[in-house]
């Protein structure tokens, strides 16, 4: 079984593939000063039996403190078992063409590859994470770029430490757009504003590259703003994992 893992700035999400198909997935939280041992752990009490099965590992990481630990661990605890890391240099099939493409995330380098073998091309990746990223894909299946924008609880933690009156809220849709009250008024301004903010830049971006096959949304947040979005067209909260499985097939010959 192949174990992949997506380390983002708030959670780490993994997953056990069997074959093609996923068979169970987790969501942690991301804790930069989790050592190599305490990280061993947790993986091993999740993952209880099926650790002894993993045959192959696959991992990505946007936080360098977390991916050193990462290291450490699977060097100590898997060390007999083939290991992939998405990083400068991996073998992904996805052609970067931005104007540093080192500086471009694995995660969104993971996510092209995936959106573009699910959906094909050309197509839009939204990830609804610490930040809201739109990355675009080409028709042959080419990291074009996108936007970056802050992600919706970073928004609402930024606004509530900077106001008096304000405070956080639960992310659930409102009675109405018109908020009654603050915190439905908060609601209704992070709901339908991100909701509207991705419609936007879909739009835009849309006007530069032309038509879609697919605008697709994942991310621990993305169930919130998807039945609010009108240009979101498939919601798919294993993208990042599916990637990495893909990753890991055309690094077989390699390892």
């Amino acid at each position: 079984m192949l174990l992949a893992i997506d380390v983002g700035n708030t959670n780490t999400v993994f997953g056990l593939f069997d074959g093609d198909d996923l068979a169970s997935s987790w969501r942690i939280k991301t804790d930069a000063r989790t050592t190599a041992d305490e990280m061993a752990l947790t993986y091993r009490g999740l993952l209880a039996g099926d650790a002894s099965d993993i045959t192959g590992i696959a991992l990505c990481s946007t936080v360098p403190s977390v991916l050193r630990e990462m290291r450490v661990m699977l060097g100590r605890y898997f060390d007999e078992v083939p290991t992939v890391i998405v990083e400068p240099g991996t073998k992904t099939g996805v052609p970067v063409l931005t104007d540093n493409p080192k500086e471009v995330g694995a995660d969104r380098i993971v996510n092209t590859i995936a959106a573009h073998h699910q959906y094909g091309g050309p197509c839009i990746v939204v990830d609804f994470g610490t930040s809201t990223n739109l990355d675009v894909v080409s028709a042959k299946g080419e990291f074009l770029g996108g936007a970056l924008a802050p992600g919706i609880e970073i928004s609402i933690e930024a606004l509530a430490s900077r106001a008096a009156q304000l405070r956080r809220v639960e992310l659930v849709r409102p009675r109405s757009v018109i908020g009654k009250n603050t915190v439905e008024a908060l609601q209704s301004g992070a709901l339908y504003g991100f909701a509207g903010q991705v419609d936007g830049l879909v739009d835009r971006i849309v006007d530069e590259l032309g038509e879609v096959t697919a605008v697709v949304a994942t991310g621990g947040l993305a169930p919130i703003v998807v039945p609010e979005s009108q240009t979101i067209t498939h919601h798919d909260p294993e993208l990042t994992l599916t990637g990495l499985r893909l990753v890991y097939a055309k690094n077989a010959d390699l390892r």
